[in-house]
């Protein structure tokens, strides 16, 4: 009876060295994980919450999430296209969260108190157009920053999603054709096509 007893405590602390040698290759794989994805990921949350902060808490998120349920990634996808389509999601929920329309409302009370003016018309360019592409609703916004930013091909766009290549065609061109409509009012004119 005690050899038995002895072979089950040497049993458990086997299954606990496989378990700790486990977690630390897993640890070593996910670190690679967020070394290769990591920038990609943060400019996509970006393009969707505007704001840097945020961005790196969603992709943050997403990690710990991924890092929690790695099992459940089945492959069908690539892992780049699954944590986009996750980065993806946890931007949309923020972007319908209570905390997100709150800091809406205290940057609009403060942005009349701020009155800060770029000089060089290259900056104010770039940012009529930054400014430009987020007022576009977001079905004509997420296919032009995949195709621009991230340069994802049409095919590509239409699988991440979920639309037909020819509506990601129309959606890419009707984008650029409200990006080129407000930047002649804007009067900085130019060629945005």
């Amino acid at each position: 009876m005690k050899l038995f007893n002895n072979f089950s405590v040497y049993t458990v602390q086997f299954h606990q060295l496989l378990e700790k040698e486990r977690i630390e290759s897993d640890l070593h794989d996910f670190d690679k994980i967020m070394d290769e994805h990591s920038k990609h990921l943060l400019r996509i949350a970006y393009l969707y919450v505007k704001n840097w902060d945020t961005a790196e808490d969603i992709v943050q998120e997403v990690f710990i999430k991924h890092f929690l349920q790695a099992r459940q990634f089945e492959g069908r996808a690539s892992l780049k296209t699954y944590l986009t389509v996750m980065t993806a999601n946890k931007s949309k929920d923020y972007l319908r969260s209570w905390q997100h329309k709150r800091n809406i409302l205290v940057s609009n009370l403060f942005s009349s108190i701020k009155g800060i003016d770029t000089t060089l018309q290259q900056q104010e360019e770039h940012l009529s157009l930054h400014k430009a592409i987020f007022k576009l609703p977001i079905k004509y916004r997420e296919p032009l920053i995949l195709f621009y930013y991230d340069e994802q091909s049409i095919n590509e766009i239409a699988s991440f999603l979920k639309l037909n290549e020819n509506t990601v065609k129309t959606r890419l061109r009707r984008a650029k054709h409200h990006l080129k409509q407000f930047m002649e009012e804007s009067d900085l004119g130019g060629t945005y096509e």
